[in-house]
């Protein structure tokens, strides 16, 4: 499947998808506040004019775990290039956090807005001085009572959206402005439901995800070659175990980082136990870095006049190769165009394929119940200790 974004290859055994295009016919047509996040008609919370009012900050910080913070980092790694301003990311509890001595503007999101990392986080390098804004949805919680008490400007978090899909509602996309992208680019829905090749392919390939796990292949491994994707495929990583890891189902998703795991961990893929399928994650933007002639030794004389890119495209190649003489399960995505929306139609379609692996196995993609007992236990042993 090419779109003029990326390319993507399926898993070579077809199955049975009848079932899965009745799935998305209904998807579509649902009244879903996810799907319609993905699209021009939805509305966000805020306002140009708040856009306007921080425009000059050139130094941003946003705090959140999980989906309040992966999405808009996805899109900062990815788009890098394009981006004039310096964006840090406050997600995971760290006592070496070290800033710039800049005026910075925090983003402190939270959908619950009680989230214990991004409370403490906040209150550790958030000063009273600084210029705030607060993305929550829970009135009562108390990052909309700190908020409240420092003046700041407050965005409603979609009430009907969790964190790991929020990425193309105000979660992301006041980042994303911020960025000085164009939110409108990434709304790339509409654009795959009218490509029939397109909508045949998601289909296909959910339909051969579902068999892949009947017959237990439950590991998910991606094969990593685009650096600037990786925190896209943190996000993908969180979609996906949190989504479908229910009532004793689950995919767990296993990023790996390429070419380097092919000296740690390639063995075990092709030659350990065979409950893993693959997805080669790739690029085909052009290396500068040239191979210098000169220094080669004779026996090397081959890789004259390559580059970083022929020698990486070469073992992606051989890799695939490898894999298929091997019988072992993979598909394949392939960068063509580092743009807004190129990673509009990445998050459209990796969310659209867990919403229907979802369906398919019965599973509410909506909730993680599980997670809650852990922020629940954790909250008994703060106040008992």
């Amino acid at each position: 499947m090419l779109t003029k974004n990326f390319f993507f290859e399926d898993f070579k055994k077809r199955r049975k998808k009848k079932k899965i295009q009745s799935y998305f016919k209904e998807l579509i047509v649902s009244d879903n506040e996810v799907i319609k996040s993905l699209t021009h008609n939805y509305k966000y919370s805020y306002k140009k004019k708040l856009i306007k009012k921080f425009s000059k900050f050139k130094f941003i910080r946003i705090f959140g775990m999980g989906g309040s913070s992966l999405g808009s980092h996805a899109i900062y790694d990815f788009l890098r290039y394009k981006i004039k301003k310096n964006f840090f990311f406050v997600s995971n509890l760290n006592n070496t956090k070290n800033f710039p001595k800049k005026k910075f503007l925090n983003l402190v999101i939270s959908k619950s807005g009680n989230t214990l990392e991004t409370i403490v986080n906040s209150n550790v390098y958030i000063k009273r001085s600084d210029k705030n804004i607060f993305i929550t949805d829970n009135k009562k919680s108390i990052l909309k009572k700190i908020g409240l008490d420092l003046k700041n400007d407050i965005i409603d978090h979609n009430n009907y959206i969790g964190g790991r899909f929020s990425v193309l509602s105000e979660v992301g996309m006041l980042p994303a402005e911020l960025m000085g992208l164009n939110p409108n680019k990434f709304k790339q829905f509409n654009n795959l439901i009218k490509n029939k090749y397109l909508l045949n392919s998601i289909v296909s390939n959910v339909a051969n995800i579902l068999e892949l796990i009947r017959v237990k292949k439950f590991n998910s491994v991606i094969l990593n070659y685009d650096e600037t994707s990786d925190n896209f495929l943190k996000w993908y990583q969180q979609l996906v175990a949190e989504s479908l890891g229910k009532k004793g189902n689950g995919v767990l998703p296993i990023i790996s980082t390429m070419p380097k795991d092919n000296h740690s961990l390639m063995q075990l893929y092709l030659d350990g136990q065979k409950k893993n399928f693959y997805t080669f994650f790739c690029s085909n933007e052009k290396f500068s870095k040239k191979i210098d002639s000169r220094r080669l030794p004779d026996d090397m004389k081959f890789m004259k006049k390559k580059n970083l890119g022929n020698i990486l495209s070469s073992q992606i190649l051989a890799t695939k190769k490898v894999f298929k003489k091997k019988n072992v399960p993979f598909r394949s995505f392939t960068i063509r165009n580092r743009s807004e929306e190129t990673l509009g139609e990445l998050f459209s379609f990796f969310i659209i394929e867990t919403i229907l692996i979802a369906k398919a196995l019965k599973i509410n993609p909506y909730d993680q119940p599980a997670v809650e007992l852990v922020k629940k236990e954790t909250k008994k042993i703060l106040v008992n200790s």
